[in-house]
């Protein structure tokens, strides 16, 4: 097994940091790494914001509901949905841009800040940093927006946390459902996809009681937790008056 594969197999969210700063060179790394992802038709409609100033950090910790470990990252970084961009290039170019208008035009935002995100990832802990992806900046995305200043035509995604990771907290790697069950042959296999699901609600609930954390919930109870409702209701709202209009329903 190579390095690579060993670290993305190894692969965790951290969350406690030991307030040590990312070295600036490492940080460039890292921001050049997650820029050099592939965009779709190369529109590069991803930009980051990137957070130092520990009151904001702190900032943001609330609007993404009070989590200590963003509160505690040396750097957040904020992947924007950005066809701003766009619009400057269609302008230069004599055209309308209408693509954030549509369906497609989130979905393609959406699917490019994923990988952006993930590429920022792996570069920092390839250097040795901890990271955790941060959904829940769409908790308050109309605070995301005017504390990070974000034009029309843009939208916070999700974030990333950066730290020196603090060994003196034990981490461990999540175990997730079976792989026939994630990776299928040729077709969808449906049932495969639910068996799988019920073997993992087991595993994960064995898992969590392994490493002391039996107040932790399953996988069942907490899709159901989340997935029962809509769980950021200002996301729509605040992607429309961002720009973000389905023109294209039927």
């Amino acid at each position: 097994m190579n390095q690579t594969i060993e670290q993305l197999l190894n692969r965790r969210s951290i969350r406690n940091f030991t307030g040590e700063s990312v070295k600036d060179e490492d940080l460039t790394l890292i921001l050049r790494a997650a820029q050099q992802a592939p965009t779709s038709i190369n529109g590069q409609q991803v930009s980051l914001v990137v957070t130092r100033d520990k009151e904001k950090i702190k900032q943001i910790a609330e609007i993404a509901g009070g989590q200590p470990q963003v509160a505690t990252a040396d750097v957040f970084v904020t992947v924007v949905i950005d066809y701003n961009r766009s619009d400057a290039a269609m302008k230069h170019a004599g055209q309308e841009m209408v693509i954030s208008k549509s369906a497609e035009g989130i979905v393609v935002g959406s699917v490019d800040a994923g990988i952006a995100v993930n590429a920022l990832q792996t570069a920092a802990e390839s250097l040795g940093y901890g990271t955790t992806v941060i959904g829940g900046i769409r908790a308050n995305p109309q605070a995301m927006i005017d504390l990070l200043e974000l034009p029309k035509n843009t939208y916070p995604a999700l974030g990333s946390t950066i730290g020196v990771i603090d060994t003196e907290v034990a981490s461990a790697v999540k175990p997730r459902v079976a792989l026939e069950s994630f990776a299928m042959n040729e077709k969808y296999d449906t049932e495969k996809v639910a068996t799988g699901a019920i073997q993992y609600d087991i595993a994960l609930r064995q898992w969590w009681d392994s490493i002391g954390l039996t107040e932790m919930p399953s996988y069942t109870a907490q899709t159901a937790q989340f997935y029962s409702n809509i769980y950021f209701p200002e996301v729509a709202k605040t992607l429309n008056s961002q720009g973000f209009e389905f023109t294209d329903t039927l």
